[in-house]
């Protein structure tokens, strides 16, 4: 909620690399913590330096491109924001023994230095310098109108609570793979690859299909084939199936996310002004992890005895995403009945 509002203002470049760069900073520190309390401050500044990236990277897009050409850089950046998440936990768990949760905190600082020199290497400021200056001149508040509009509400609720199936889904994985259907490591590895690769590949179809397809309809019919999945999941929990077909309705529920994630995110970017683009991004962040945190946290209060308060969470909020597009929907103008001619 700073990096965005600032970049609007002073250009991308600046706020961008200050975050990179705590980012940096808190890594180093966070690897050399030598106190619990040190190390707890260190990971909060990553966090709010790392913020920079994501949200300033969806304000830079919507400067360069628009329309379907945006969507399609907005759902690559989905396609690796999504499987980040998935991808994180195995290569962690593949690391920390040999290298020692200090060493998994190197590892960290490794990525956000690559984030900064990677910045520093490729990307240029991306809003001209006369916008920048008519925009600290300017003072027009109706530009935040667009923040308060459906368009921008509905997609904004079902980009994050469309995170929230997935986030309640990686939460509650390992229990599932591994203590109900019984899953090695390399097999849990393997199942959550699958996924994971799936999420990819709907991703992918979604950037060849949204020159044919409203972005609307292709995050609607992501989110509708999750919802089978995640009902066929609830359904099979419900009949205590704990074995290898209940990974079947997961990846139903899970790789169909793909089309749904980037799409709802360039509806909503879309649907701002230009002037708060950034500011429209910081929204989209906060509802993300907002939402991640809160289903994980959900997931875990049913404790380990069954599958059946995940596929609640993943349920709940695929229902809240899918009216996220009925309420754009809402904002359309009905056309006119046509005349019959004299």
């Amino acid at each position: 909620m700073v990096f965005g509002p600032w970049s609007d203002r002073s250009g991308r470049m600046i706020p961008l690399l200050s975050g990179l760069l705590v980012y940096v900073v808190s890594s180093v520190i966070a690897a050399i913590a030598p106190s619990v309390t040190v190390l707890i401050i260190a990971r909060g500044l990553q966090g709010i330096g790392s913020s920079a990236g994501m949200v300033i990277g969806r304000a830079i897009v919507l400067d360069r491109q628009s329309g379907t050409e945006a969507a399609r850089a907005l759902n690559v950046m989905i396609a690796i924001t999504g499987i980040a998440p998935i991808v994180a936990p195995l290569v962690g768990s593949a690391l920390v023994d040999p290298l020692g949760w200090r060493g998994i905190l190197w590892v960290v600082f490794g990525l956000a230095l690559v984030s900064l020199l990677a910045a520093v290497a490729v990307l240029r400021e991306s809003l001209p310098l006369e916008e920048r200056q008519r925009r600290r001149s300017a003072r027009e508040p109706g530009a935040w109108r667009g923040l308060l509009a459906l368009p921008y509400v509905g997609s904004t609720l079902t980009f994050a609570f469309g995170m929230g199936v997935l986030m309640a889904y990686i939460s509650a994985s390992p229990f599932v793979y591994q203590t109900l259907i019984g899953l090695s490591e390399i097999g849990y590895g393997i199942a959550f690859a699958i996924n994971a690769i799936g999420m990819s590949l709907t991703t992918l179809a979604s950037n060849r299909l949204n020159r044919r397809y409203s972005l609307m309809r292709l995050a609607g019919t992501g989110l509708t084939l999750s919802m089978v999945g995640v009902l066929a999941t609830l359904a099979s929990a419900f009949a205590g199936i704990e074995s290898w077909p209940l990974m079947i309705p997961l990846f139903i529920a899970i790789a169909p996310l793909g089309m749904a994630l980037g799409n709802a995110s360039a509806i909503a970017m879309s649907a701002v002004s230009a002037r708060t683009t950034g500011l429209a991004s910081s929204f989209l962040g906060l509802g993300q992890f907002a939402l991640a945190g809160v289903a994980a946290a959900l997931v875990g209060l049913g404790g380990e005895s069954t599958p059946v308060p995940m596929a609640i969470i993943m349920l709940a909020s695929g229902v809240i995403a899918i009216a996220g597009l009925v309420l754009i929907r809402l904002t359309r103008t009905p056309q006119p009945e046509p005349v019959p001619a004299a």
